[in-house]
């Protein structure tokens, strides 16, 4: 008779005696920060029936548009979510490709190839084209993917201060040629690119401009095709990328360019060999998204006003909004524990915003970030501001640190 096998017993991770000592380190750090506040920093309340919810990128009220989900419904019903594969066993045309087409053409790009997030859109650009003797300079607030995809190329990283040309310029005249790689709106804070700066830099030092349009696509530009066509820079930017999670309401991403510079992005990024790609279900839902874009003019002209108003609101209360210029604005406390205390404190107001700490932002300089949508309506803002009136006279100016209010002489 034939013995069974034996197994070891697992022995749970949650004993420091069962780990290597670098993961407990790692660990008990982790701990020792959400030790401070009783739960992670990031663990808030839900919003309820009736709450002001400023915490989704869904800039133009998409995810529940009847035309959308129609789109992807009926072709479910046709023809099935399709097929799970490795982007690399793509060939051909189908939806898939035609999407791709139609926001090329949208954007005034060459081509353009779908990714499965924006996250790995950009880390598998960024990897992609860098490499040890390739310098990639990266503005101070770029989005988190674009540093891990130099990291994951193992290119040299070259930060460079926050929309500082002269900064950006005086890295260049240092290392010469490379990747620049910036966002066309930073996410933290509401903040626009110098594009045409960033842009003009780029040429003159023979250097790859790489613009991430994640959270100004669908919302700036003709018929919303983002920044880069607003400002007519089409011809200076090599590669767009963008998330289509927050205007388009989904779950993708995707990297615009010539084709040539994407056929060997589609065959050496590293996301796109081992990851799956987007569904042909999926792509049914974007194709149907993009139309409703292209036609949202009024739903992009009510979310620029709405931001407007909110914005004059609170800098007339003092609050200083670090130079937003957009429907993402942010209260910034800095200290993470005074940042936990303005969330709660909006939270029993039923006003939410989403919590930006280390790793998301530096440390000590935490954040609450309101993202606005087009749907919200004029109370819903009014009661955004009466809560900021209230932190104003709940929370010692002082104890904001420059960081996140001013006082009102300042304002």
């Amino acid at each position: 008779m034939a013995r069974a096998p034996h197994f070891r017993p697992y022995r749970s991770a949650a004993s420091p005696s069962s780990e290597p000592p670098f993961l407990s380190a790692q660990i008990l750090d982790y701990e020792h920060r959400s030790k401070r506040f009783g739960r992670h920093i990031l663990q808030g309340r839900s919003p309820g029936p009736g709450s002001v919810d400023l915490t989704s990128n869904d800039y133009l009220a998409l995810s529940g548009d009847p035309w959308i989900i129609r789109g992807q419904r009926e072709h479910l019903a046709a023809r099935g979510r399709g097929q799970m594969r490795s982007d690399v066993f793509r060939h051909g045309g189908g939806i898939l490709r035609r999407f791709e087409q139609d926001m090329a053409h949208w954007m005034g790009m060459p081509d353009a190839v779908l990714a499965q997030s924006g996250w790995k859109a950009n880390v598998g650009l960024i990897q992609a084209l860098g490499g040890p003797e390739v310098t990639v300079y990266l503005d101070m607030q770029a989005h988190m993917s674009l540093w891990e995809g130099a990291r994951s190329g193992g290119s040299r990283v070259r930060p460079f201060k926050h929309n500082d040309p002269a900064s950006l310029e005086k890295m260049l005249k240092r290392h010469g040629p490379g990747i620049v790689a910036v966002d066309s709106l930073y996410s933290t804070n509401g903040n626009l690119c110098p594009l045409a700066d960033m842009a003009d830099l780029a040429d003159q030092f023979g250097a790859l401009l790489v613009v991430d349009e994640s959270h100004s696509l669908g919302l700036f530009g003709p018929a919303g095709a983002g920044l880069v066509a607003e400002f007519g820079l089409t011809a200076q930017v090599p590669f767009i990328t963008a998330s289509l999670s927050k205007a388009f309401a989904g779950r993708g991403g995707i990297v615009l360019g010539s084709p040539r510079h994407l056929e060997y992005f589609r065959y050496t990024s590293l996301p796109a060999i081992f990851s799956s790609a987007l569904l042909d279900s999926e792509a049914a839902a974007f194709a149907a998204t993009l139309e409703v874009i292209r036609q949202a003019d009024g739903k992009r002209s009510a979310l620029e006003d709405k931001a407007a108003y909110l914005r004059a609101e609170l800098l007339d209360l003092g609050f200083d909004l670090a130079g937003s210029e957009t429907h993402i604005m942010a209260l910034q406390p800095g200290d993470e524990e005074l940042t936990l205390e303005v969330r709660e404190a909006l939270e029993e107001r039923d006003v939410f915003g989403s919590i930006f700490c280390w790793p998301a932002a530096g440390r000590g300089r935490a954040l609450v970030r309101f993202s606005l949508h087009s749907d919200l309506p004029l109370s819903d803002l009014d009661r955004v501001v009466d809560a900021c009136d209230g932190l104003r006279r709940q929370f010692r100016l002082s104890r904001w640190r420059g960081q996140g209010i001013r006082s009102r002489s300042a304002a």
